[in-house]
């Protein structure tokens, strides 16, 4: 059975700093494509980062230099560093596979405001 869950989210002021931390289980997560999505308010799911099985990664535009997906293929977890948080970051926050399996993990909350 495939787990995903996502934490660290939080309430941080503009400029402020989080980290998202994300766990998988029931899959083999050393040859996928990971990825943090996000999803705001009356919006789409969008994809913001993404690492392959081999650490090459890539970031929407609007977090290049702000965001950093990384990994550990021991714990088979998938983490995001998000930087100089802005108001526009607020969004609940998944990871998943790219592109993504049907299951999803409860998400993590990221608000950003002051």
């Amino acid at each position: 059975q495939v787990q995903l869950v996502e934490s660290g989210g939080g309430l941080v002021q503009p400029g402020g700093a989080l980290r998202l931390s994300c766990t998988a289980s029931g899959i083999s997560f050393s040859i996928y494509t990971m990825g943090w999505y996000r999803q705001a308010p009356g919006k789409e799911r969008d994809l913001v980062a993404r690492i392959t099985s081999l650490g090459a990664t890539v970031y929407q535009d609007s977090v290049k230099g702000r965001f950093t997906i990384s990994r550990d293929y021991f714990k088979n977890t998938v983490t995001l560093q998000l930087d100089s948080l802005r108001p526009e970051d607020t969004a609940l926050y998944f990871c998943n596979t790219v592109p993504p399996i049907d299951t999803w993990g409860q998400g993590t909350q990221v608000t950003v405001s002051s």
